[in-house]
């Protein structure tokens, strides 16, 4: 008998870019996936929002700079919907403040336009399973604007002094983009604890996951 008709449900992918030919190269990418599904595509951040409610994709590929409505108003609308879908934004080397305004609004991570199609389908699968992703000459650049700033807020926040000290040491680690895995084996503790411990200072400052925890070190200078 045939096991592969056990597995679970493919991903449910859309992508959301003005380019057409950019979305045609991610649709045959994605659709020679096994694990994976085209749901649905769109060229600006209104139909992004239709197409979110309509398809109801696991992840949505977003790209940040489009006309009618940009990337950053587009996940920011379908976050405060609820909608049960995480955003992956796509983003060029020269990463604008839009992209770290839409991590900060609810966004899984961010991976760079000519990044490898692997690297691109892992992150896919990633982000569906609950991670985040960062493409790292973003989250460098991102660290540069935010420690750059003018707005960038000063001062240890309130929420930030209920963390134990163990949970400060891991909320650090975290911030500077190391993954459970590599801080259980610096630490040595086990990935299942570190989770716990990135879980419980998750819910103590009010954040959605490990990508707004970077942002909230950087906006804070905590870092």
């Amino acid at each position: 008998m045939n096991t592969t008709t056990e597995t679970s449900a493919p991903i449910r992918v859309a992508l959301v870019d003005d380019q057409q030919l950019f979305r045609g190269g991610i649709r045959m990418l994605v659709e020679s996936q096994p694990d994976m599904k085209f749901v649905a595509e769109a060229s600006d951040g209104v139909e992004a929002v239709r197409l979110a409610q309509a398809a109801k994709p696991d992840v949505i590929l977003m790209d940040v700079r489009m006309p009618v409505m940009d990337g950053l108003e587009a996940t920011q609308q379908i976050i405060a919907r609820g909608l049960d879908t995480r955003i992956l934004i796509l983003t060029t080397f020269d990463l604008d403040k839009a992209v770290a305004k839409a991590v900060a609004a609810g966004a899984s991570g961010f991976v760079l336009k000519d990044a490898d199609p692997e690297f691109l389908l892992a992150a896919i699968r990633t982000v569906h399973s609950g991670s985040e992703v960062f493409a790292a000459q973003a989250t460098a650049d991102l660290i540069r604007r935010f420690s750059q700033s003018p707005n960038r807020l000063g001062g240890e926040p309130e929420e930030f002094k209920a963390l134990t000290e163990r949970e400060r040491e891991m909320f650090f680690l975290a911030a500077k983009g190391m993954s459970n895995g590599e801080i259980a084996a610096q630490e040595f503790l086990s990935e299942a604890t570190v989770k716990t411990h990135i879980s419980r200072i998750l819910a103590k400052l009010s954040l959605r996951d490990r990508v707004q925890l970077v942002v909230f070190a950087y906006e804070h200078g905590l870092l």
